[in-house]
């Protein structure tokens, strides 16, 4: 299986439909891709919280239109990254977007763990309540979106639902890129699934972004990593390997926590 991982730089001065424009450009040129990955907020950007209400859009607006043109314009499976969405009802959500090769929307889903310690995404936007898996002809992909990195039993959830390739769409800062490779490695290791990790290059907002989007194989192994500047990261894997790696090491089939509720004492 063919993936593209699009590390776009948000550059403040850079308007947002031309970021978009470029963001199809880009998708355009990975024709022959079976999977192409955008990341997190990246039309407006994942810290300009002040842009966010400005920004917002409906679920089928600019950038869903947009998205589903480019996916099928290149024939491929995309995840869109994320955006601010404005539901009927006013409120925000992180949304992302995944779309057929045909350019029909698959899925969409709304970031659970909203970040920033009752500050920015937390107070500013909903909170997603769904785990959303999408299947592909060649695996299962489940879906989450930065924060959710750090919380290990919604990828539970995603494995027990089918997933066996685990998509991020961040936008990490520098500050803590450690803790990015870390935990996108944690999460491949512990669910012995894939892990295909793409986060937003440049500085937004004053913060500056990690870049190093991420492929971790179901062993921790990493298969392909990006620098910090814009990058498009081409990788090539193979899905048979989660079912393998799973029945030559069945440590999921001894889980005892999680499948039926504790007895505490």
């Amino acid at each position: 299986m063919r993936a593209s991982l699009i590390q776009i730089a948000v550059d403040p001065d850079e308007s947002v439909n031309a970021r978009r424009q470029r963001a199809a450009s880009l998708i355009a040129a990975r024709r022959g891709a079976d999977l192409v990955v955008l990341p997190e907020l990246w039309p407006v950007g994942a810290f300009a919280y002040t842009d966010f209400e400005n920004e917002a859009e409906p679920l089928q607006g600019p950038t869903h239109d947009l998205m589903a043109k480019a996916a099928a314009d290149a024939g491929v499976w995309l995840h869109a990254g994320s955006f601010v969405e404005r539901a009927p009802d006013g409120t925000l959500y992180n949304t992302s977007l995944v779309f057929t090769p045909e350019g029909e929307r698959a899925a969409a889903y709304r970031k659970i763990h909203r970040f920033g310690f009752d500050q920015g995404e937390a107070v500013m936007m909903g909170a997603g309540e769904e785990l959303v898996t999408v299947a592909l002809p060649q695996t299962t992909i489940g879906l989450a979106t930065c924060y959710d990195l750090r919380f290990p039993e919604m990828f539970r959830g995603l494995v027990d639902a089918g997933a066996g390739t685990l998509i991020v769409a961040a936008g990490w800062p520098e500050r803590r890129r450690a803790h990015w490779t870390l935990l996108a490695q944690a999460r491949a290791v512990e669910n012995q699934s894939y892990v295909l990790a793409v986060g937003t290059a440049g500085t937004h907002a004053g913060i500056q972004q990690a870049g190093h989007s991420i492929v971790v194989d179901p062993w921790g192994e990493v298969l392909a990593e990006a620098g910090a500047d814009e990058e498009v990261l081409d990788v090539e894997f193979d899905p048979a390997k989660v079912a393998a790696t799973r029945e030559q090491f069945p440590a999921l089939k001894d889980r005892r926590l999680g499948l039926a509720p504790p007895r505490l004492r």
